[in-house]
């Protein structure tokens, strides 16, 4: 864990100092980003196709309710979809509101020996809190990277910011993304059973997303960076003309530098089940096992020695070595 807090301070650092020197400028607001652009856009299309190349010779979904069988017996059409809507339904609840994580349960001894289940909802909390603040922040981003706002920019911004808090107004999914990246630190940390089990990679990944989050929110409301120059920077960069400013400050280039360094490795890490959960087997098949039947491609003839050709081959040799034959021999 320290490890992976030290690294992302020194890379924290890292964009410091290229925003403090000028002449570095051009480096860390262009070429940076564009060599982690390029890395995340092959890394994560390389990984996608792997994927989908992958045979799949099992019907295998997980599932937890009532199979299509019998006409009087009612089917559980999400949990065991049967047709491509349903399958595409119970992805859209999985990907949308994490429905498996709602059914978390934490299971516990007590009372002589009684097994009980209770329902554990934090998880699902959190991490539902953390992915749809990000998507928030991610859509407020759009209005850097495009000339005329779209309408929808400036409505999810203007719903973000609807309590008004200061000036620029402080939007709330700034402040649940802190929340969610600091409790799953804290889950991850403070549990014996996940830090037995959580890899340095683990905390990378967190460290560097809080990290992003912090010096957004940082950049905003303490260390005031021109918006407007900040916009023309990136449009520049969409545009692939360069525009380099002296006005943007060190935090500016700490936020971008992280980010870029978040972008190229996306495609390696556990953050690629962003992608590839669309590509689950468990969870993209129908369950129709009862319905058709699955052949597995890879079945082909295969050429097999029988007992009866093995005893053929050494009667002899069994006969002398007392072993009892079907055969004594051929007639």
């Amino acid at each position: 864990m320290i490890y992976a807090l030290l690294s992302v301070l020194f890379l924290a650092v890292v964009g410091w100092v290229g925003g403090a020197l000028g002449n570095m400028n051009l480096l860390f607001a262009f070429v940076i980003p564009y060599a982690a652009l390029a890395v995340f856009v092959f890394g994560f299309v390389s990984r996608i196709i792997g994927w989908a190349r992958s045979p799949v010779p099992f019907c295998i979904p997980t599932t937890c309710g009532q199979q299509r069988s019998l006409p009087w017996i009612r089917q559980d059409k999400l949990e065991s979809p049967t047709s491509t809507p349903w399958v595409i339904g119970r992805m859209a609840l999985e990907v949308l509101l994490f429905r498996s994580l709602w059914r978390n349960e934490k299971v516990e001894i007590k009372g002589g020996g009684k097994l009980i289940f209770s329902p554990k909802r934090y998880l699902w909390l959190g991490g539902l809190l953390f992915h749809w603040s990000l998507a928030l922040i991610l859509f407020r981003h759009l209005r850097f990277f495009t000339g005329p706002i779209f309408p929808g920019i400036a409505a999810i911004q203007g719903l973000d910011g609807f309590f008004e808090i200061g000036v620029p107004s402080l939007y709330v999914s700034d402040i649940l993304i802190l929340v969610a990246v600091t409790y799953l630190f804290v889950r991850r940390a403070f549990s014996p059973q996940l830090r037995l089990i959580s890899l340095p990679s683990d905390y990378f990944a967190l460290f560097l997303l809080g990290a992003i989050a912090l010096s957004g929110v940082l950049m905003r409301h303490f260390f005031k960076t021109d918006v407007e120059r900040v916009k023309e920077s990136i449009m520049g960069l969409v545009s692939f003309r360069p525009v380099v400013s002296a006005h943007l400050g060190a935090f500016f280039y700490i936020h971008l530098f992280l980010v870029s360094v978040l972008a190229a490795y996306f495609p390696f890490s556990k953050l690629m089940h962003a992608g590839g959960v669309f590509l689950s087997p468990t969870r993209n098949l129908k369950n129709d096992s009862r319905m058709r039947r699955h052949v597995n491609p890879w079945s082909y003839p295969v050429k097999v020695h029988t007992y009866q050709e093995y005893e053929d081959e050494f009667r002899e040799a069994m006969i002398e070595a007392g072993i009892p034959v079907e055969h004594e021999g051929k007639a």
